[in-house]
């Protein structure tokens, strides 16, 4: 190996490693929210015990080039075709230089098909002066199976249009329609009572 082949293969090595480096000093907890979650899942971050389980979530997700400019870059400017489903959020915690807190945001669509997505808004602060790449990530159905693992439900829950849960639309639709049948029904039977009796 040559001294110009070796020289970049570890800027290559150093480019590679950096967001995991950044991310294990960075992130202290995420915090899952979405239909079904109730006040949603807090799961602890790199080097806490359990993190295993969010940094394999990072890494299938597409954590890491949402966040970090990486070459060659698989994030989407578009939303890929197909059916979303039910949204879900994750909120990772990241401890800047300075202690204080930044918050990152990305959307999971684990029930999606053909198979799950995220998205994460480009131009999110974190560590100061950094900001997120941002974009669409097409991942595989592991990232499902990692997200049930932590508490996702094992299969869709129905949404509505809004993205709420069925049942509540569903409610105050049959709510809706049940009272306008009860106001019907007294109507006619006020009607027949004040009806004149025929001669």
């Amino acid at each position: 190996m040559t001294r110009r082949t070796l020289v970049f293969a570890t800027i290559g090595l150093v480019a590679v490693l950096v967001p995991a480096t950044a991310l294990a000093k960075g992130a202290s907890q995420a915090t899952i929210t979405g239909p079904g979650l109730g006040d949603g899942i807090t799961l602890a971050g790199e080097g806490q015990a359990g993190g295993e389980k969010l940094m394999v979530i990072l890494q299938e997700g597409g954590f890491f080039p949402s966040v970090f400019l990486t070459t060659p870059n698989p994030m989407h400017a578009q939303r890929p075709d197909g059916e979303l489903g039910p949204l879900y959020t994750i909120v990772y915690e990241m401890p800047g230089p300075n202690g204080a807190l930044d918050e990152i945001r990305q959307d999971v669509y684990p029930y999606a098909t053909p198979v799950p997505v995220t998205y994460m808004e480009p131009g999110q602060r974190y560590f100061t002066s950094e900001e997120t790449v941002g974009g669409w990530y097409v991942a595989s159905h592991t990232l499902t199976s990692s997200l049930v693992d932590v508490g996702l439900p094992l299969s869709a829950p129905p949404v509505g249009d809004d993205g709420l849960k069925a049942p509540w639309t569903t409610l105050l639709g049959m709510t809706a329609v049940v009272a306008a049948l009860a106001a019907a029904a007294l109507g006619v039977r006020a009607w027949r009572r004040e009806r004149p009796a025929p001669a």
